[in-house]
């Protein structure tokens, strides 16, 4: 195979595709772990705020001080 004038043997196409098909799977994978914490995390947030703890911490606060 020829790319830009220099002889590129098929194995070594292959090979880099085998390559570039784990990086991208392993982004994916990355990408959705973040997600899914990101997720989970706005869901106790909004958990928290449902349960009035944030108004609990600062009417605490506010009647230390």
């Amino acid at each position: 195979m020829d790319v830009f004038g220099f002889a590129i043997p098929l194995w070594a196409v292959f090979l880099l595709g085998i390559v570039l098909i784990v990086v991208v799977w392993k982004l994916i994978k990355f990408a959705l772990t973040v997600l899914i914490v990101l997720i989970l995390f706005f869901v106790i947030l909004i958990g928290l705020d449902y349960f009035h703890v944030f108004d609990m911490i600062q009417s605490f606060l506010s009647g230390l001080l």
